[in-house]
Order: C-alpha cells, then structure tokens, then sequence
C-alpha cells in the first residue's frame, strides 16, 4: 500500500486572498468554486490548497516553494513577483550569477526563486 500526495495545504487568515496571490505568481486559475470570503481555495493545476485559520503565521517555514522562472530569468521574475505583493527577505544572489532570492508572499510565508533552466545551462 503506497499514498500520493493530493495537495499542499497552506493555512491563512485568508484563504481567498493569498490563493490568488500564488494564481497570479504562477500563472494558473483558482477553482472555479471558489470566491472570496471561503474557507479555502483550490490551485488544482499547482496542488496548492489554501485554508484559513484563525492562528496567525509566528515562525520560519519548515517547508517552502521554489520556483523556477519558464520564460525568464531570475531577475525578471523576482521582480515580477516583487509587484504582485512579495516582499524580499534574504538576497542569496551572487555576483557570479548563481544563488537565488527569499521572497515571502503576502502572509509572510517564505519561498525562493532560482535561476531559469536555461540560465542553469549557460
């Protein structure tokens, strides 16, 4: 007997809200059940499930997300996710060109974006 992992859950004081911070981040529609005031919300296409909870966010993730630009650099899409309302919290570029960036969304939770494949490759 094996299990597979349906979703990821991730608890917030808004389930709506944060759900479609990550929609815009990565690209990809919420559930068309889902509207705002809910309980939860659904990123089917990522496996990300958003429910709220009444305890705020009090220390460090113990998972996160990284992510890996598709049609862009790093930088591009730091800056890019910097204006849909993430806020940077650890700058582990290097001037080589290597590393990657700590972000946190709305909520504080942290999540790193590292370089394209394509940048992987040069």
């Amino acid at each position: 007997m094996t299990s597979a992992i349906r979703h990821v859950t991730i608890d917030s004081s808004d389930a709506y809200g944060l759900a479609t911070f990550w929609s815009r981040v990565l690209g990809l529609p919420l559930h068309e059940d889902d509207e705002p005031g809910a309980g939860e919300a659904l990123i089917a296409g990522a496996g990300l499930l958003f429910v709220t909870v009444p305890e705020p966010k009090t220390v460090k993730n113990r998972i996160h997300l990284d992510l890996q630009p598709q049609d862009g650099t790093r930088e591009e899409e730091v800056e890019r996710v910097l204006a849909l309302g993430a806020t940077l919290v650890d700058d582990r570029r290097t001037p080589d060109g290597l590393g990657w960036a700590v972000l946190a969304d709305p909520e504080g939770n942290e999540f790193c974006v590292e370089r394209s494949a394509a940048e992987r490759a040069d």
